[in-house]
Order: C-alpha cells, then sequence, then structure tokens
C-alpha cells in the first residue's frame, strides 16, 4: 500500500462543499495553453492537461499550472489558470541542474501554486519530485499514463537509469493514477503493481468535415519526430504513391535532431510529399480537415490525440497501433502490419468513395457515441473529488 499522508491537511478543501485546487505540473503546457508561446514543441500529454485544466476552472475549480520560464510573468493567468513557471529549458549546468535549478525551482513553483491536488503525466524523474514535495506538505499526486511505455519498466522512454529508479519510487507514492485505456490499467498492475482507473482522453473542439471531393491532400502524418514514430514508413509509401498527395508535420524531439533532418531531407528529394516541421497546435485541426486519410506509423502509443482528432473531423485512420480495436473491430479505418499493407490501405480508402465514406461515417459516430464532452470532464472531476475525500475507489497500490 501506498504510505498514508500523515494527517488531514486542513488547506485540503470539501469538495461537496465547493470545488478544489488543483495544479497541474506539466513544464512545457504553456505552448498549448497560451498562442503567444506557440511556437515551442508541445505534445498529446500537454495538450490533454490544458483541455482538462480549462473544463475544471469553467467549473470553478481553483486551477494552477507549474511550466518552463519562456520568459512569462511569474503568475500569469490564461483561461482561468495561473502559471507559475519553473525553470528555463537550458538553465544550469549539466549534470548539477538535475538538483539545482531544476529540482529546486519545480519546488519553489509547486509551493507558490498551493493546491490541494498536484497532477502530472508521461514517465520520468519529475514523478518523484512531485510526490516527494506531496508528501512533505500533505497534498495529493495524481499521475495520468501519458503512452504504453509508461507501464512497462522495460519499454520507459527515460534516459537515465537514476530518472528510471525514480520514477518507480515516484509511482509507488502516487495517490492516484489515471489510465487511457484498459490495457494500460492491466500492464500497470502486472509490471508495477499498481491499480488504475481508466479515463478517456478528452478531445478538442470539433472541426469540419469536408466530403471527399473537396479534400486535397490524400495522407497526413503528424507527430514529433522520433525514432519510435517510424516516419521512415509514411516516406516509403509517399515514395510507391507517387500520384498521390502526402503531407508531414511534426518538430524535431531532444536526442533526435539527426533524425528529424534526415526526414526533412528525404521529404525534399519526393515530389509529392511537402514536409511541414513544427506546426502549433491550434492550427493542427485544419490539417486533418483536409486530409483523406491520417497515418500513424507509430510503434508504440497510448491512446493517440490524433485519431480523435482525425475522427472527429471525418478523417479515417490508417495504423499499426490499434487501441480498443476500434480500427480492426469497428473499421474507423485500416488496420495494417506491414510496409505493404500501410501501402495497400493508403490506396483502398483514397481510392475507394464508398469504403471511405463509410470509414468516415464510423468515425464521425464514434466521436458522437463517446458522449458530450462535458460527460468526459465528469469522469474526472469524480475521481479527482474522490480522492480529495479520500475514497477508496481513487486507486492504491496492489
Amino acid at each position: 500500500m501506498v504510505a498514508s499522508l500523515s494527517a488531514p491537511n486542513s488547506a485540503i478543501a470539501d469538495p461537496c462543499a465547493t470545488p478544489g485546487s488543483v495544479c497541474f505540473v506539466g513544464l512545457g503546457n504553456l505552448p498549448v495553453l497560451a498562442r503567444e508561446y506557440a511556437d515551442r514543441r508541445a505534445g498529446g500529454a500537454e495538450l490533454q492537461q490544458t483541455l482538462l485544466a480549462r473544463a475544471l476552472a469553467r467549473r470553478r475549480w481553483r486551477v494552477s499550472m507549474v511550466v518552463a520560464d519562456y520568459g512569462q510573468p511569474d503568475g500569469q493567468v490564461w483561461d482561468g489558470i495561473r502559471t507559475y513557471k519553473a525553470y528555463r529549458p537550458d538553465e544550469g549546468i549539466p549534470v548539477m541542474r538535475f538538483v539545482h535549478p531544476r529540482w529546486t525551482k519545480l519546488h519553489a513553483a509547486m509551493g507558490r501554486a498551493d493546491a490541494d491536488i498536484y497532477y502530472t503525466s508521461c514517465a520520468g524523474a519529475h514523478l518523484a519530485q512531485a510526490a516527494l514535495f506531496a508528501r512533505r506538505r500533505g497534498r495529493r499526486l495524481v499521475f495520468r499514463i501519458a503512452s504504453d511505455t509508461d507501464c512497462d519498466p522495460r519499454a520507459l522512454l527515460v534516459r537515465y537509469r537514476r530518472d528510471r529508479m525514480l520514477y518507480r519510487w515516484g509511482l509507488a507514492r502516487t495517490d492516484l493514477v489515471l489510465a487511457q485505456t484498459p490495457s494500460q490499467r492491466s500492464a500497470l498492475a502486472g509490471h508495477f503493481g499498481r491499480n488504475s482507473r481508466v479515463v478517456a482522453s478528452l478531445l478538442e473542439t470539433c472541426g469540419r468535415c469536408p466530403p471527399l471531393s473537396a479534400r486535397d491532400i490524400g495522407a497526413l502524418w503528424v507527430g514529433n519526430l522520433r525514432p519510435l514514430k517510424r516516419p521512415h514508413l509514411f516516406l516509403d509509401a509517399a515514395e510507391r504513391l507517387p500520384r498521390l498527395a502526402f503531407h508531414m508535420i511534426g518538430g524535431p524531439m531532444p536526442g533526435a535532431e539527426r533524425l528529424f533532418e534526415q526526414t526533412r531531407l528525404r521529404a525534399a528529394a519526393l515530389p509529392n510529399v511537402t514536409f511541414h516541421g513544427f506546426v502549433p497546435q491550434h492550427e493542427v485541426g485544419s490539417w486533418f480537415e483536409r486530409a483523406r486519410v491520417f497515418v500513424s506509423t507509430s510503434q508504440i502509443e497510448g491512446f493517440p490525440n490524433t485519431y480523435l482528432q482525425a475522427w472527429s473531423r471525418g478523417t479515417p485512420v490508417v495504423a499499426f497501433l490499434d487501441p480498443l480495436r476500434l480500427l480492426s473491430e469497428s473499421h474507423l479505418g485500416a488496420l495494417v502490419g506491414s510496409a505493404q499493407e500501410l501501402q495497400s490501405a493508403i490506396e483502398m480508402l483514397v481510392g475507394d468513395p464508398l469504403e471511405w465514406e463509410g470509414a468516415s461515417a464510423r468515425g464521425r459516430r464514434y466521436i458522437e457515441q463517446r458522449g458530450e464532452e462535458t460527460e468526459l470532464e465528469s469522469a474526472y472531476v469524480e475521481a479527482l473529488s474522490d480522492l480529495l475525500r479520500g475514497s477508496p475507489a481513487a486507486g492504491h497500490r496492489e
């Protein structure tokens, strides 16, 4: 069992009387929250944290964020969310900066937020740092699984052994773990002995759903360029389908700059490929509206935000991964297992209007059947409120 808090904390609000307060610890969140900083990289975890933060702010929770220092004023508010800056991404001397400024400034920002609940995502040493802060202050900590890799110690996308050990330590001391899918819940229990609560990913505002004839992009690829995303498979398909327009969106990841440059140069050599590089999160939706299919070549994910972004705009998904079996059983696109199958699936969906219209309609229907977004938000509110009340349903170590 996770060690219980030493004593009830008077700072923790009664959720039955008024909403509580929550601080999202996400150093990369600001580019999603504030458009004036949108020229910096952000991914799915940052999008999900920001969508939930906005939803809670609308419900009168006191919401804050600990974010990176990009030169913005400390305490600035966007969409009812007060932000506290920790440290600059490049601040400090390598090795030494792990403790100062990173650890010290992170804790200082969390202290200024003074929240009932701290909420973070993605495997890494920061989970231990947040857990230590929460235990010392008698506050609650929530960790949301961002990828299937977070659930398996052999697959962790964490570079240093030290940080992998700190992640395991922090995970054992987190009050509530939220998973995206039942398979993540099972993997987390099997590998780490942790129970978790499954809550569906939130969706940003749906866009337009143009007909096939109005879409000028044959196949679209969106993702941060890192090896596990396997962008070369998309370019392989583009090379074999020269009459189809392929578009790529994705910025470089730290440590994967060489892959970014290789992908950019290869895309430039293919006349039917347009490489856009980094595109701000709030601009990506319009590209899904123009695409006939969205292609995901990733070898591991959680429940990708890009799938939801595609289906909400009537864009079928062609992918190697099938969370909840929505491709293989619900036919919201096509599940593939090889480069040849990828090429064939793209050709089939783009070239057969009836197949495309069926997959497009099923994708839109799936989004509609997920329920109103307010209902999905309520699942998070319930989980956080249970945590404040100390309900066993919140989830503990098995």
